[in-house]
């Protein structure tokens, strides 16, 4: 367990307090957010051609005992960490968003996180998702090429869902090495090869996803503490309630960076201090599995088994994910 989850931190592992390289590659001003970006936009193409003829490196395997859905991890007594993950999902003909003032308070906060990103936001945000690779406290999964439903789609568009993303990630890599600011740097800040952990788009999945993902050497990561940041309606203190309430040691946290989550930035800026002070150190997914023993399960769901079909029908229905993480109360 140990050596897998050294192998999937890659560089987050050597994490120290000064991002001295991501700082060598671009200016404040270049990293911080702009309004702009917030919003979805249209117009723009990826390649997909170009995804196709990237070669990949064959993948190894996940180990029997690490296939499955995993929700949470159990912690030795006393042990309080806790995993924020930000989805930034993309499909269709629009182009989402990007919510730097996330990135931007989880930076100056520094502040551990995993982003699940869809191959097709990569290919859309060049520069965005060169920054994320290269912030050493950051942590980035797979989460399809389009968005589509793993559980619902052919045998052919499944595994372009699952071996698109790592091309594009691998692309995403290369432009990054190839710039002047990454000449001469040290092991410990080279980032990882390719991507170890990935989210099912509309957090749905079968026995045949969850087998193709494992086979494909990627660890399949849910949640077990959801945000409900794409509601509309939702205040920045429902949000951070949300997570509040939920919070447990080896909890994974689900919340959206590509502008579904309108008041997400709001609701960090409650939650972080308040997490802070009830002792509980920000850690990315990869390290919160090498910390303890991951929580499976057979079958992906929301709150209970079974739900996730009704809720991705209606998040797809609507083309966005506030259906899906809307909570009752």
């Amino acid at each position: 367990m140990a050596a897998l989850a050294l192998a999937a931190c890659g560089f987050s592992a050597a994490f120290a307090e000064e991002q001295s390289q991501i700082e060598r590659c671009w200016t404040q001003e270049a990293l911080a957010h702009t309004d702009k970006e917030l919003g979805p936009s249209r117009g723009v193409r990826f390649d997909l051609a170009a995804l196709k003829q990237e070669t990949l490196d064959p993948a190894v395997p996940v180990a029997p005992g690490l296939r499955g859905s995993i929700r949470s991890v159990e912690l030795p007594a006393g042990e309080k960490l806790i995993a924020l993950t930000f989805d930034l999902c993309e499909s269709g003909v629009s182009v989402a968003g990007y919510d730097g003032r996330i990135i931007d308070l989880l930076r100056k906060e520094s502040i551990k996180a995993t982003f699940f990103v869809s191959g097709k936001w990569l290919e859309t945000h060049p520069e965005r998702a060169q920054q994320l690779i290269a912030d050493r406290n950051f942590e980035i999964g797979a989460h399809g090429l389009r968005h589509l439903d793993f559980s619902a789609i052919s045998d052919r568009a499944l595994h372009e869902e699952i071996v698109l993303p790592e091309a594009a990630f691998t692309r995403s890599r290369n432009a990054l090495m190839a710039r002047p600011c990454m000449s001469g740097v040290p092991e410990a800040e080279i980032p990882p090869l390719w991507m170890t952990l990935m989210r099912f788009p509309y957090g749905r999945c079968n026995a045949k996803s969850l087998a193709a993902v494992a086979e494909a050497g990627q660890l399949a990561i849910q949640w077990d503490v959801i945000s409900g940041d794409p509601d509309p309606h939702i205040s920045a203190k429902g949000i951070a309630n949300n997570i509040l309430t939920r919070a447990h040691p080896g909890a994974i946290v689900v919340a959206h960076a590509n502008g579904r989550g309108r008041k997400t930035a709001d609701a960090l800026a409650i939650v972080l201090p308040k997490l802070k002070e009830q002792g509980y150190s920000f850690v990315t997914v990869s390290e919160l599995l090498a910390a303890g023993k991951p929580v499976i399960t057979t079958k992906c769901y929301i709150n209970n088994p079974g739900d996730v079909t009704r809720v991705a029908r209606k998040s797809r229905k609507r083309n966005n994910d506030a259906a899906f993480f809307r909570r009752k109360r």
